[in-house]
């Protein structure tokens, strides 16, 4: 049930009375619902908890990968109204959705090479944000091998111990990797805009056939971190990688680096769902180590 003080708020932002909901599944964070107001959609996601802490995050996101002007469809953000701990939404235009194309991984594939190129001049975000419902670190850095090891691993690192689930034992193989980042990452690559979190439940074919993206955890980085994370859990095909690098071909050595960027998605979901990620945690970490 969508609350009524969430439905006054709305008020404000809708070209007119909320007509209908409907709820929508597939995220594991916040409430989702379908809303119609004067013949028009609308997104709302919204949370009387914890969850809400994540919109403005996310809405600056949104907004940071919108201004690459790439082909790729990111929703518009039409409302948002802070957590701060209590009760919170954040208002989206409704992408309907529709059926792939035939050349939709090519022009997904040149679509992401193309949002790639919208740089700046260092690592980080304007904002910490989050990756899922955890924290995500985004201070600025001149050097990438820095920002990777001091925003991104070292922190999941720290939590995981805090909770419980690092294991001493591969202590020494991290010491190794820190010790070795320097060598095995550019130390000065294009910072481009990333989006973050791009696995397959983070994009949609819209009812033009464009792959549209939500659910960003962006920030500006090496655009071989996105790409690293499309192949960790699969569901993007070939055509997409080729058109990619066709587009913007990767540098040689990109295999092993793909495989410490997804290290700290694979601390990152020992942090969020247990110790079923610790072999995969554990078997990168000795790869290096």
């Amino acid at each position: 049930m969508l609350p009524q003080f969430i439905q006054n708020e709305l008020g404000q932002y809708l070209p007119g009375p909320i007509s209908g909901w409907t709820p929508v599944g597939g995220g594991c964070i916040a409430n989702a619902c379908r809303i119609e107001a004067s013949g028009q959609s609308f997104f709302l996601k919204w949370s009387e908890g914890a969850a809400a802490r994540t919109f403005p995050a996310e809405a600056a996101g949104l907004r940071a990968l919108a201004e690459a002007q790439s082909p790729l469809v990111l929703p518009k953000v039409q409302a948002l109204q802070k957590g701060n701990g209590g009760a919170g939404f954040l208002l989206m235009e409704w992408i309907e959705s529709g059926g792939a194309p035939r050349d939709f991984w090519e022009r997904f594939g040149r679509g992401l090479a193309e949002l790639h190129h919208h740089i700046a001049e260092r690592y980080g975000f304007e904002a910490d944000n989050f990756i899922g419902r955890l924290p995500q670190q985004n201070g600025w850095k001149a050097e990438w091998p820095a920002f990777f090891r001091e925003c991104r691993l070292t922190p999941q690192v720290e939590m995981a111990r805090d909770r419980g689930r690092w294991q001493a034992a591969w202590d020494g193989a991290l010491d190794h990797l820190f010790a070795r980042l320097d060598t095995l990452l550019p130390v000065r690559p294009p910072a481009s805009i990333l989006h973050g979190d791009l696995w397959s439940g983070n994009f949609l074919v819209d009812s033009s056939g464009r792959a549209t993206l939500f659910d960003p955890a962006a920030y500006f980085g090496h655009r071989e971190a996105d790409l690293a994370l499309t192949e960790l859990f699969g569901g993007f095909e070939e055509r997409f990688y080729a058109a990619y690098h066709e587009a913007w071909p990767l540098e040689a050595g990109y295999d092993e680096r793909r495989e410490v960027y997804n290290l700290y998605h694979l601390v990152n979901h020992l942090n969020h769902f247990g110790g079923s990620y610790a072999g995969s945690v554990a078997r990168t970490l000795y790869r290096f180590g």
